[in-house]
């Protein structure tokens, strides 16, 4: 298999895995913060899908750690099947929570207007979230894809 910025047991993926992991935290940080998220499906849908986005790049994080300090290689076809599959997941499931809960800020805020009729809900705190969920997919459609290249190398 090709050497690709990015693969399992490099630093280009511990990097990748480390910032999904931390933007995923950030969205889910951000959007517990703000009072009121739990009475609409959308909001914790996401909460949800970065719990579980944090969850998986923590792990292979790890997993990327070890390699490095082992000076193990983690390209075989076996293993790279399973980020593969594993981050094709996480990323549909990232995307999808990510835009229903723009489509229902947006609705809050550009269509039925409740950000300006209701000050204290925390709108910004919502859109702040969802920039985060949207980086983290970001780096996961990264990180699927060079995995996607590697498994086609074999």
């Amino acid at each position: 298999m090709k050497l690709v910025v990015g693969s399992p047991g490099t630093v280009g993926g511990l990097l990748l895995r480390t910032g999904q992991c931390l933007f995923s935290s950030a969205a889910i940080a951000v959007m517990v913060s703000a009072s009121g998220f739990s009475n609409y499906t959308a909001f914790c849908y996401l909460i949800a899908s970065m719990g579980l986005q944090a969850l998986w790049s923590l792990g292979l994080g790890c997993l990327d750690c070890y390699a490095l300090r082992m000076k193990r290689d983690l390209n075989n076809p076996v293993l790279v099947s399973l980020f593969v599959v594993g981050d094709w997941v996480t990323a549909t499931l990232s995307l999808a929570a990510a835009c229903s809960s723009v489509g229902v800020t947006v609705l809050f805020v550009n269509d039925l207007e409740f950000c300006r009729l209701y000050p204290q809900l925390p709108c910004y705190k919502y859109e702040i979230s969802i920039i985060f969920a949207f980086i983290t997919w970001l780096l996961i459609a990264m990180s699927s894809l060079v995995m996607f290249c590697l498994l086609a190398s074999v």
